[in-house]
């Protein structure tokens, strides 16, 4: 049973809505990143750029205990945008945990709906690589993951005692209210079939 956008943007957004930080609070804290990304000998200093075609931009990136983190520098006006953490899920087992990245991003409010996160996931996907959302999600969050689903193939699974067991490409509303329903954008390469086996999923 499908559902149309509207109806599954506001079951998210009352479901599964994301802590914000108010404006001034995440400007501060870009700024305290854009410094360090600045500072000689510091472990953001000097950091590799990845190959996104976004004029204006630069993208940072960093690798640190398996989790990837892009930073992204607004050249011209030579201040931080935001940045985007492809993040490890505890609630996975070691198996899953080799695949599976979980994408959270900020970006000061001058920055969103201007294509950056979405850039970057894209970067991440054609990587052959996947991602899975988390427990919560902000509305743009999930907006986004809707948007990309008509590239990459999504599939919907139930995650709990650090096991996944999917749940088919679309989800009824019950299932959708759960916290241990979550999606899965599946990157460049990969099927479900190719999926499973490699997840060992339900």
């Amino acid at each position: 049973m499908s559902f149309p956008f509207a109806y599954w943007y506001a079951r998210i957004v009352e479901l599964r809505i994301d802590v914000l930080l108010r404006p001034d609070e995440l400007e501060n804290e870009l700024d305290a990143l854009y410094e360090r990304l600045n500072q000689p000998a510091d472990p953001l200093f000097d950091l590799p750029a990845i190959d996104i075609e976004m004029p204006g931009f630069r993208f940072h990136h960093r690798v640190a205990d398996g989790e990837h983190y892009i930073y992204v520098e607004d050249t011209v006006r030579r201040r931080l945008a935001g940045y985007t953490i492809f993040n490890r899920l505890v609630e996975l087992n070691r198996q899953s945990d080799r695949y599976l990245r979980a994408p959270h991003s900020k970006y000061a409010l001058a920055y969103q709906r201007r294509g950056i996160a979405a850039a970057i996931y894209r970067w991440w996907l054609d990587g052959n690589r996947c991602l899975i959302s988390g427990a919560r999600q902000s509305a743009g969050a999930n907006a986004l993951w809707r948007s990309l689903s008509n590239r990459y193939n999504l599939a919907f699974v139930d995650l709990r005692d650090k096991t996944l067991r999917y749940l088919g490409s679309q989800v009824n509303e019950e299932t959708l209210g759960s916290l241990h329903t979550r999606m899965i954008l599946m990157g460049c390469g990969w099927d479900l079939n190719t999926l499973s086996s490699a997840l060992k999923m339900r």
